[in-house]
């Protein structure tokens, strides 16, 4: 014990919650209250929204969905004698109003209901559409120590209801999150909750969630910072973990400003005796590298989306290309190789090394396997319409043929045996419509849609640096869609190394044809681009949803509409 201060045993439950199954949430919560109660810890905190899951959408419109959440969340209190738990749940105040909101139970009751008051309405956040925001904050004492509740976006901006909560007289702030994942993501979340840390001299102990949700994954990450800015503790990446630190605080005096507006909540405390230690170097745990952060996120995303959904099993085309040797190397991390199988499709114009390092690369994985020629299917198609279409088959029709021919393959196996049919186009290749709809568009999720061809490559040489899984063949091979003879993707479409740059300058960055053309990459370029991307929405709309990994991704988080005829000047 330090002289004036009080020891305080903090946990952050980083759990991966279901969005809508309350009683499976339930007792998860349930059980990281037992796991901390045997480390004899005084605050136990639950990331944003835990009860429900997150984001839960149009269900917060169900009033009876917030009643079954109101259960759960009494039920939950039950099982925290002794021991202050933070938890986020959706509520109501029965006139109308639903709040964001985090409840603070103190030995087996529910003392408070913090509502947030910051809502997010940009990128993938919708909340004004669902959530009414505070009016009125508040702050906790117990023993003569102050803390402070705020939810996510509250510290995020810069007159957030955190600053009242200080000049209370807070000497920790909890903050319970559901912070979805991009690359980069962590470094700005710790630069900020740093500065707030060190200006307010506080303790910061942030909470987020972990799992996947549709296009959305969340990657924990959670930590306690101390008032100099210092990290004392954090959580594992991409995985459930309780992560604890013991902390000195000093009772809570007010700072000043207009704290009289602020209630004060007093919750009935007796600390618990310290009989078990922790090792404060268990709890900091190493930063993953960028490439290795981006393949655990999406390994998770493909895991949750497949078991969470209902399935057990995958399939996949495999083409001998680097996307697909990619998406099946996830989904053999993500599901293990015996719930994996890829089906080879060779058509007329196949080549003999695709062909090949297929089966080289479903061998490499020990995943299922299996060649179905396409040739025959493909003769029956072209005899049909020959007879129907003046003239010969245009390439594009035959092209666009092939890639059906194996959606409507791969759609049986799914039908057949139940599995999740994974689709394996990237970023590049669906912002300029360089895909067939009803083709290899076809599947229940796209894996690395929002990963640029470029960083494909990158990723498939992260994955080999672990032992040669990827044949070597297939990162070297020209990309091509192997459709017709000495096919290669820059036939259609600008080279990669090229593309990239102006499909993130354009898409994620918001960029004007005159800023691009200030990058020094190529007017003629720009504008065809440029062109692509606005004119293939409609295609982008009919894919399945994929994982999030860049800052702004095709579906919710990049919102056009499909009939469109704003051009800028310049194209």
């Amino acid at each position: 014990m330090k002289s004036g201060k009080m020891k305080i045993r903090i946990a952050l439950a980083q759990i991966n919650s279901t969005v809508g199954d309350l009683s499976g949430n339930r007792d998860r919560i349930i059980g990281f209250i037992g796991k901390a109660r045997k480390y004899a810890c005084d605050i136990l905190v639950f990331p944003e929204m835990a009860v429900s899951g997150y984001p839960p959408e149009d269900l917060l419109l169900k009033p009876h969905f917030i009643r079954d959440n109101g259960k759960e969340l009494e039920k939950i209190s039950r099982h925290c004698p002794g021991m202050i738990v933070i938890i986020g749940c959706p509520v109501s105040d029965g006139k109308g109003n639903v709040y964001n909101a985090a409840a603070v139970i103190g030995d087996k009751k529910i003392r408070c209901v913090y509502h947030k008051k910051e809502l997010p309405n940009y990128a993938v956040f919708d909340e004004r559409r669902y959530f009414t925001p505070q009016s009125r904050n508040a702050v906790f004492r117990i023993k003569g120590v102050k803390f402070g509740v705020n939810i996510c976006e509250d510290i995020w901006a810069s007159r957030g209801p955190y600053i009242e909560q200080v000049r209370a007289g807070a000497g920790i702030l909890f903050n319970i999150s559901a912070s979805p994942y991009h690359a980069g993501k962590r470094d700005e979340r710790k630069k900020l909750l740093t500065g707030r840390a060190k200006a307010t001299k506080t303790f910061i102990c942030y909470v987020n969630l972990v799992g996947g949700q549709d296009e959305l994954v969340f990657d924990g990450g959670s930590f306690i910072i101390g008032p100099e800015g210092g990290i004392i503790a954090s959580g594992k990446e991409f995985e459930e973990d309780l992560v604890m630190a013991d902390i000195h605080v000093k009772p809570g005096k007010k700072r000043g400003g207009n704290s009289h507006r602020i209630r004060e909540v007093s919750i009935p405390f007796k600390g618990t005796p310290k009989d078990v230690l922790i090792d404060p170097d268990q709890f900091l745990y190493k930063r993953s590298s960028r490439l290795e952060e981006i393949y655990k996120a999406l390994v998770l995303g493909t895991e949750d989306y497949v078991y969470k959904n209902g399935f057990k099993k995958a399939v996949l085309g495999i083409s001998g290309g680097i996307d697909s040797a990619l998406t099946a190397v996830i989904a053999r991390d993500a599901l293990g190789p015996e719930n994996v199988t890829g089906i080879s499709m060779p058509s007329p114009y196949t080549s003999g090394g695709a062909r090949k390092d297929s089966v080289t690369l479903a061998r490499n994985l020990g995943i299922g396997f299996r060649e179905v020629p396409i040739d025959d299917l493909f003769t029956a198609y072209k005899k049909i319409l020959d007879g129907h279409m003046p003239g010969k088959v245009r390439r594009l029709v035959k092209e666009n043929l092939q890639a059906r021919i194996r959606g409507n393959m791969l759609m049986a196996f799914s039908n057949e045996y139940g599995w999740m049919l994974l689709t394996t186009g990237n970023k590049s290749e669906t912002a300029v419509g360089y895909c067939t709809l009803y083709g290899d568009m076809a599947g229940g999720f796209a894996v690395i849609k929002d990963v640029p061809k470029t960083l494909v490559y990158e990723l498939a040489e992260h994955v080999n640096r672990e032992g040669l899984v990827i044949p070597p063949g297939i990162i070297k091979r020209a990309p091509s869609a192997e459709l017709s003879p000495g096919q290669k993707d820059t036939d259609a479409i600008p080279p990669y190394e090229y593309l990239d740059p102006v499909l993130k300058g354009y898409i994620e960055n918001d960029k004007r044809f005159d800023d691009l053309k200030k990058d020094h990459l190529g007017t003629d370029l720009i504008k065809k681009v440029i062109n692509m991307v606005d004119t293939n929405e409609y295609k982008r709309r009919q894919a399945p949803p994929g994982i999030k990994i860049t800052p702004k991704a095709f579906g919710r988080d990049r919102r056009f509409p499909i009939t469109n005829k704003y051009r800028e000047s310049g194209r």
